[in-house]
């Protein structure tokens, strides 16, 4: 027997979870005190089962103490597995400290995790400095992929696509998305400079005019890289490229800023964003069931 249950915000996400994989949807009731301390009860009875719980990471301060206490509850009252769905996992940009006295929050957001759960699947971690989830979450780790998503995606939308990816460190990833869509594909030069600005060198592209560019990325979350990207390509005489990424942060104006130079932006629905085009359900209910 298999539950599933949303934290706020995952309920349709959750759903469409739990009717791809033919199991049973509950539902956590979620409150604050009047001091602003977290209450959390189990509507559904985990009945010896496993449970699923989802959450997306993606501005995960307000909720986490729920999630663990929603983990914590389900195993106090039978589950004999408790897992987290998170589609996107934070907390994976501090993975170095890079000045003296500054907390790697990467590697404490995974102890605390791994602390209240059996197994955490995710899609497409921002792994920088580590080759695997391994190496941070000692628990048991599902880690799945959306490049078959996008590329199927630009493969059925876009006529003569170039795959563009955004700097050297995705070129095994875009020439996937691009294998998956029959595109050619290319890679950006990136230099960030501070934590939302970017510099962005384009290769010699005089051989794919005529083709119509798609920027793709993991993660858009100051928006910078596919806004500089965007312009740059449009300088050089391209149309306004289409926009496909993973997840999607994009904090403060920072869509606006893509949607200003783009053609269209596109997501996968690992953060619910106006954007969500590709769901993520059904792969994650195949990993599961396996």
């Amino acid at each position: 027997m298999r539950l599933v249950l949303p934290l706020p915000g995952n309920e349709v996400f959750a759903a469409e979870l739990a009717q791809a994989g033919g199991w049973r949807l509950g539902s956590l009731e979620t409150r604050r005190f009047p001091d602003g301390e977290h209450y959390v009860r189990l509507k559904d009875d985990p009945g010896g089962g496993v449970v699923d719980l989802v959450c997306s990471l993606a501005r995960i301060d307000d909720v986490f103490l729920s999630l663990i206490f929603a983990a914590d509850a389900a195993r106090e009252f039978g589950a004999r597995e408790v897992n987290l769905i998170a589609p996107y996992l934070g907390y994976m940009r501090q993975d170095k400290r890079f000045q003296p006295g500054e907390a790697v929050s990467s590697t404490s957001f995974a102890r605390l995790v791994s602390g209240s759960f059996d197994r955490l699947i995710t899609v497409d971690p921002h792994l920088h400095r580590f080759a695997s989830l391994g190496e941070l979450y000692p628990i048991e780790t599902v880690v799945l992929h959306a490049a078959p998503l996008l590329g199927r995606w630009i493969r059925d939308c876009i006529v003569d696509p170039l795959v563009i990816g955004p700097d050297a460190e995705s070129e095994q990833w875009a020439a996937s998305v691009a294998a998956e869509a029959g595109a050619p594909h290319v890679v950006l030069r990136k230099e960030r400079i501070g934590d939302s600005d970017v510099q962005m060198t384009l290769p010699d592209l005089r051989s794919y005019h005529g083709r119509r560019p798609v920027l793709i990325d993991d993660i858009a979350s100051s928006g910078r890289t596919l806004a500089t990207a965007a312009r740059r390509l449009i300088a050089e005489g391209f149309p306004a490229p289409d926009c496909a990424v993973v997840h999607a942060i994009f904090g403060g104006d920072a869509f606006e800023q893509v949607t200003a130079v783009a053609s269209r932006v596109i997501s996968t629905d690992s953060v619910p964003h106006p954007s969500n085009a590709l769901r993520l359900a059904p792969l994650i209910a195949a990993a599961l069931a396996y």
